[in-house]
């Protein structure tokens, strides 16, 4: 529904026989980070085999693909394209051929210096196969002359900068890193004695695998039948998780950096209500995402909550639109109001954010239309004034509406009756951290990595025409 898209998510297990069922289940735990594409590759006796398509979990997954997906080691992949076309060729994991075997590598995050990695590589001969940046990845590590896989991941990822959480394996090991700012979420879980791997505890509990801890910034964790090891291999720097997760990207059930989402996210509707109170009937939620919000400005303000609007859950990846043009049917196919719930009465209306302002111009619309009566708009976040470059879909910078209007002009062009948002330290009230702890670059322009000045305009690998995705690598790295 939002302007904003989520990004990716991973999820692997180690050392069960039911691997492949059980990353389906983590990867459906994770649909939200990614509904474009999904994928899961297996090592049956050190052979890899793989299933990716564009599509959502359930659609990719029929029963019948876990006849071939055997072996007791997967990684799977949920994707939401931040950089690259969202053709199947770019579905994850990734998997190649390379002089010391096969491997499998999924990806949640976005390089900075993609583009520049991959125009070197180019120059020495390397031919990509898809628009991805984290095929940059695969081949860095198929160049590293270290005498261990783990090794070979470390050495690529020396080279690259930005956010990444990552899921590397090849026949007989699955290596895991977070990136040294550990902007993504990684957690170790632990089922029957196998080793489980997933972007968000959701993910975990899905399958009833105990919690262990979250993944430590810059950490490599290798699960092999050894069991784990886990050493920290790059130069320490501030950690700079990303303060969006808590906003809106990771589910309200999950923990991210030792904090629960869900207490998070009513604690920013209570600051709401303590900073911008007003006479109102009810308070209601742009669903799904800001429903915590909204609660939490409801117990803080003791205005009743109530569902204003209803979220249609099953809207497909395509929708037949008819050929006389509905006004705002691309909004009104997801969400509808329940207008005996908001007519006639003063509203107090919570989101996680504003992002071109389109979408939310026609909620407001749609509203007046059902005969709500007055409209008080309250963000849970600051205004976003820049993209994000770190694995979050976002506009460019002059798309976002707050990096070129004030908040009265933003207000008047809503046609609310009033508009607040979150202020930056409201926000780290509600997390519990500081502007130190978490990248905040979306609000405060204060980037943890370089960034290109050009990142914007020439960050974008070329298009190449979609192929079957079985056309990708040959045997023995098998994708069906």
């Amino acid at each position: 529904m939002h302007e904003l898209h989520e990004e990716c998510g991973i999820f692997g297990v180690f050392g069960h026989p039911e691997a492949a069922k059980l990353t389906y289940l983590g990867l459906y735990a994770l649909q939200h980070r990614g509904q474009e594409g999904a994928g899961i590759v297996t090592s049956d006796g050190g052979r890899l085999i793989g299933h990716r398509n564009v599509g959502l979990v359930a659609d990719v997954f029929k029963p019948y693909r876990f006849e071939k997906l055997r072996g007791d080691i997967a990684i799977g992949h949920v994707r939401y394209s931040t950089f690259g076309s969202s053709s199947r060729r770019n579905v994850q994991p990734l998997m190649a051929d390379y002089a010391r075997g096969s491997m499998a590598l999924g990806h949640n995050g976005n390089l900075v210096n993609a583009t520049h990695l991959r125009e070197q590589l180019e120059e020495s001969g390397a031919i990509f196969q898809s628009t991805t940046d984290s095929e940059v990845i695969i081949q860095l590590i198929a160049r590293s002359k270290a005498p261990r896989f783990a090794d070979s991941v470390v050495d690529a990822l020396k080279q690259v900068v930005g956010a990444y959480s990552i899921l590397a394996m090849n026949g007989s090991e699955i290596v895991a890193v977070r990136d040294p700012m550990g902007f993504r979420p990684l957690w170790i879980g632990r089922l029957d004695g196998a080793q489980v791997l997933a972007s968000e505890t959701c993910a975990l509990d899905i399958i009833d695998a105990e919690w262990v801890r979250e993944v430590k910034p810059g950490e490599v964790v290798v699960a092999t039948r050894d069991g784990l090891e886990c050493f920290s291999p790059f130069e320490p720097v501030l950690p700079k998780p990303c303060i969006f997760e808590f906003i809106y990207v990771a589910r309200p059930d999950s923990v991210f950096c030792g904090r629960s989402v869900d207490e998070v996210r009513k604690r920013l509707g209570r600051n709401l209500a303590r900073l911008a109170p007003v006479k109102a009937d009810l308070v209601m939620a742009v669903p799904d995402s800001s429903n915590q919000a909204a609660l939490g400005y409801a117990h803080e303000s003791g205005i009743p909550f109530d569902m204003g609007l209803i979220r249609n859950h099953y809207v497909g990846r395509t929708f037949i639109e008819p050929d006389q043009s509905i006004r705002d049917f691309g909004v009104k196919i997801k969400l509808n109001p329940s207008r005996h719930a908001i007519e006639g009465k003063r509203i107090v209306l919570i989101d996680d954010s504003i992002v071109r302002g389109t979408t939310s111009k026609k909620i407001i619309k749609m509203l007046r239309h059902a005969g709500v009566k007055e409209i008080h708009f309250r963000i849970s976040a600051p205004p976003m004034i820049n993209s994000c470059h770190y694995g979050i879909d976002t506009p460019e910078q002059e798309q976002l509406i707050a990096s070129r209007m004030t908040v009265e002009e933003i207000r008047q062009y809503l046609g609310v009756d009033s508009l607040v948002y979150m202020t930056i330290e409201g926000l780290l009230d509600a997390v519990r951290g500081d502007a130190e702890h978490h990248c905040m670059a979306c609000f405060n322009n204060c980037y943890p990595t370089p960034v290109p000045k050009d990142f914007e305009a020439h960050n974008h690998f070329p298009r190449h025409q979609d192929t079957a995705i079985d056309e990708w690598f040959p045997s023995p790295a098998h994708a069906e």
